[in-house]
C-alpha cells in the first residue's frame, strides 16, 4: 500500500504536542513514527511515553513522514491511531475457559498485509476461535486498514500483541496447547487431529513461518496443491485450516455425548 492510501485509511495524529498529549491521554495508538533526523526532548519525552505504554516505536525517513502526513507540520513525529485496544494472552484464554472449551489461537507470525491480517481475524471469528495473537514488532497492527477488512470481527475477538512470540509458543505450550504450524513440508492437515487445545502458526507468504517459531511447533500441517499454483494466500489457508479444526473439534463434540 502506497503512502497517499494509507494516508487516507488511517488516522494519523501529527506533530509533537498533539502525539504527546494522545499518549497521555490513554488513547489507543498502534505505533509512533518519529523522523530518522529529529533529536532533542520533546522526541525523548514521546520515546519515554511509548515505553511506559508499551507502544511501538519505528524510525522512519522524514520523506516518508511527510508523505504519510499530507502536508500537516509533523515536527518529526506522528501516530498511528490504533481501531481497538489490544488484548492480553490471559484474556484469550479466559475466553475460552468461559466458553467452557478448549483453546483454539491463531498465531499470525509477521503477517505484514493489514488486508491479510482482517481476513484472517474475520475467518477466526467465524470459525469460533478464542483469539487472534501478532507480534509486537514485523508485522501488521490493528489499523483501520485491518479493522475494515476485518469486517466487524476486530469488535467481538480479542487481539494479544506480544513482544516474543516463541516466548509465547512456550507459555501456550505450558497451558497444555498445541501448536500447529502451516508449512509446504508438513503433513496433510486433513490427516491431522485438531480437536483438542490447538494454536495454529501462520507464516507471511514470502517466508512462510520463521525458523525458530517453526522448530516450537509440535506438528506441521499442510494443505494438499493439486493444481499449477504451488500456495496460496496465507489468510485463505488459514481459514481453511481452521475450518478443519472446527470439523475435528465438533465429531469430537458429537463423540462425547
Amino acid at each position: 500500500m502506497n503512502e497517499q492510501n494509507e494516508r487516507h485509511s488511517e488516522e494519523i495524529i501529527a506533530g509533537r504536542n498533539p502525539v504527546t498529549e494522545a499518549l497521555r491521554s490513554g488513547r489507543a495508538i498502534d505505533h509512533v513514527l518519529i523522523a530518522k533526523d529529529t533529536e532533542g526532548g520533546p522526541l525523548l519525552r514521546i520515546r519515554a511515553l511509548c515505553r511506559e505504554r508499551d507502544i511501538v516505536v519505528k524510525d522512519t525517513a522524514r520523506a516518508r513522514l511527510d508523505a504519510l502526513c499530507g502536508g500537516l507540520n509533523h515536527q518529526g513525529v506522528a501516530a498511528v491511531a490504533a481501531a481497538h485496544e489490544y488484548a492480553s494472552l490471559e484474556d484469550i484464554l479466559d475466553a475460552a475457559q468461559r466458553r467452557g472449551e478448549p483453546p483454539f489461537l491463531v498465531i499470525a507470525d509477521e503477517i505484514s498485509d493489514p488486508q491479510n491480517l482482517g481476513a484472517i481475524i474475520r475467518t477466526a471469528e467465524a470459525a469460533g476461535a478464542h483469539g487472534v495473537i501478532v507480534p509486537k514488532r514485523g508485522g501488521a497492527g490493528l489499523t483501520a486498514i485491518v479493522a475494515k477488512a476485518s469486517a466487524g470481527a476486530l469488535e467481538y475477538l480479542p487481539v494479544a500483541r506480544v513482544s516474543n512470540l516463541v516466548s509465547t509458543v512456550e507459555e501456550l505450550k505450558k497451558r497444555g496447547v498445541w501448536i500447529y504450524g502451516a508449512d509446504m513440508g508438513g503433513r496433510p492437515v486433513f490427516e491431522t487431529d485438531l480437536s483438542g487445545a490447538a494454536a495454529i502458526v501462520v507464516g507471511s507468504e514470502g517466508a512462510g513461518i520463521s525458523r525458530l517459531l517453526r522448530e516450537k511447533c509440535d506438528f506441521l500441517i499442510s494443505l494438499p496443491m493439486k493444481g499449477h499454483i504451488t500456495s496460496l494466500n496465507a489468510s485463505v489457508a488459514c481459514g481453511i485450516i481452521l475450518y478443519e479444526a472446527v470439523r475435528c473439534r465438533e465429531n469430537k463434540g458429537k463423540a462425547t455425548k
